[in-house]
């Protein structure tokens, strides 16, 4: 019975992010729905001293990265560095590869910061431009923005600042650098498998005499702006948001101990944090906050005069995305005090080894939340110290436990109820039946891509 309470728990929190019900209003009913029936008396105690405990322990580590990344999303957008980067990578890549070119584009924004909702509304005109001249079906511009945006850039690659890299830094101690190696392989893998996929499927298409079928005026935006700096301008800020997340880890390291402690006068004891938990978090602030700043100085004229809507919209955006995150957080520690999830934890435990072990529930729960952050998130608080303690009686490093948790994350979150995957759709204009079957293959690639990077790591103990 308990553990049907914690799996009824788990599909009303699915179905109702399904339906497009909020989850910050869903998550705290789920859970403590599932306290009640297991324990009436501990709904209140576990609401206040469980939920908003690691809902408010998420924000306060993750919520200024949310905020910075949609400023610096937001301020690539209206300065009109997204459009030169694309201008610029078809000059070099082609019109008639268009699916490389979007892939290339979606990959550049996101590993230099931008937000991949942002990333989604800037790349889709060019998109449709690009797939119109070459005749390439609608249909598949969903799957082509997915492979570039919400894959290896998001979680594969080493340094990269999107959240989903960011937040086993606090639970394993490590960097969004972990694992570079491995997380080069599996980018790769991804990267060819999906291009190979859309290619054929591009070619099946056409074969039978499938075209592009324009629906709306707004895909006939053409990529030939006026005023376009030159795309290596337009680069600098992304580059700028590398090197020092890169510096900083460094200078980090050599500035301070295992432990950061600081005495202000107006404060009765010193302030004392483990320089392992958040030095992966400063430093991507630190990142952002210089790409931000460098894409005022370059795009000072279009930047201040939209300054304050921009700012206004990427906050409220990043309120709304990282509120859902640390709910569904909340939601995941709740149920982690069940005595049903202890039952499926020892279940759990039953796979004999540590990284398919974690790559496996992560997975489960990125595909039942429909979130890779929400999923990743929900994993590690309930089951990081198992992970860690399995791995080190393996000799496994804790980077091979962030970069597999971290791209295990971005595999099948992308499932129909995905938040991304219903926006993408609906900026398209085009439905779930139309075009989700090749986000699904390239879901499907993703997934398969940790499982390659674990067996990477046994064969050649690469790191």
């Amino acid at each position: 019975m308990q553990v049907v309470i914690v799996i009824g728990a788990f599909v009303l929190l699915t179905v109702a992010a399904y339906r497009g019900y909020s989850v910050i209003l869903f998550a705290p009913l789920a859970a403590l729905l599932a306290v009640a029936m297991a324990d009436p008396a501990s709904v209140a105690p576990a609401f206040s001293g469980l939920f908003m405990q690691r809902m408010a322990d998420f924000l306060k580590l993750y919520f200024p990265v949310f905020a910075l990344g949609a400023i610096f999303g937001k301020l690539i957008e209206v300065s009109g560095f997204s459009k030169s980067i694309a201008a610029g990578v078809i000059r070099l890549v082609g019109e008639r590869r268009a699916i490389l070119s979007v892939v290339i584009v979606c990959a550049l924004l996101t590993y230099g910061g931008v937000s991949l909702f942002v990333v989604v509304f800037a790349v889709f005109p060019l998109a449709a431009d690009l797939f119109q001249r070459g005749q390439i079906p609608k249909r598949l511009i969903p799957a082509t923005i997915a492979l570039g945006a919400f894959t290896f850039t998001m979680d594969a690659l080493p340094g990269s600042p999107q959240i989903q890299n960011i937040i086993p830094t606090s639970f394993f101690g490590t960097t969004a650098w972990a694992a570079p190696s491995l997380g080069v392989v599996g980018a790769v893998f991804i990267l060819v498998a999906g291009l190979l996929y859309l290619q054929w499927r591009c070619k099946s298409a056409q074969r039978a005499g499938e075209g592009y079928t324009s629906e709306t005026v707004e895909e006939l935006e053409s990529r030939h702006a006026t005023g376009m700096v030159h795309p290596m301008i337009a680069l600098l800020p992304l580059l700028v948001v590398g090197v020092v997340n890169f510096a900083l880890v460094l200078l980090l390291e050599r500035l301070y101990q295992s432990k950061v402690q600081i005495a202000l006068p107006g404060l009765a004891e010193p302030i004392v944090l483990q320089l392992a938990s958040v030095k992966a978090i400063w430093a991507v602030m630190g990142a952002l906050l210089a790409g931000i700043v460098t894409t005022i100085v370059l795009a000072f004229r279009r930047v201040s005069r939209q300054f304050a809507e921009c700012t206004r919209i990427a906050i409220g955006g990043a309120m709304l995305a990282a509120t859902s995150v640390a709910s569904e957080f909340g939601f995941g520690a709740v149920i982690a005090s069940l005595a049903g999830f202890a039952t499926i934890k020892q279940v759990l435990v039953a796979i004999p080894n540590p990284l398919v072990n974690e790559a496996a529930t992560i997975t489960a729960l990125a595909a039942i939340t429909g979130s890779a952050s929400g999923g990743l998130s929900i994993a590690l608080a309930a089951m990081s110290g198992q992970f860690l303690s399995a791995a080190q009686q393996f000799g496994i490093s804790p980077q091979v436990l962030h970069r597999v948790a971290s791209m295990a994350s971005g595999g099948m979150d992308t499932l129909p109820h995905n938040g991304s995957v219903i926006t993408l759709l609906a900026v398209a204009g085009l439905t779930h039946r139309q075009s989700y079957i090749d986000i699904f293959a390239i879901t499907c690639v993703k997934t398969t891509a940790v499982f390659f990077v674990i067996a990477v790591y046994y064969l050649t103990g690469l790191v």
